[in-house]
C-alpha cells in the first residue's frame, strides 16, 4: 500500500504550453521524490502590446510519500 500527496505548482515559459509543463516537472522532481503523475489545472498567457510575453500552467503533482 502506498499514500500520495498533491500539490499544486505553478510554471512559466516565453515558448510553449509543453515547454511550461515540462520545466514545471523537470523543477518538481529536483525538491520531490516518487514523483508519479501532474494534471494541467489551469493556463494562461501574459499579453504585453498584443503579444504573447509568456505561458504559465498551474499543475497538481502527485507524489508517493516515503515510509
Amino acid at each position: 500500500m502506498s499514500i500520495a500527496r498533491v500539490t499544486e505548482i505553478s510554471a512559466t515559459s516565453k515558448t510553449s504550453f509543453d515547454d511550461a509543463v515540462a520545466s514545471g516537472i523537470e523543477r518538481a522532481n529536483k525538491t520531490l521524490r516518487n514523483v508519479k503523475s501532474a494534471w494541467v489545472k489551469e493556463q494562461r498567457v501574459s499579453v504585453e502590446d498584443g503579444s504573447i510575453m509568456y505561458y504559465q500552467v498551474n499543475m497538481m503533482v502527485t507524489f508517493v510519500l516515503e515510509d
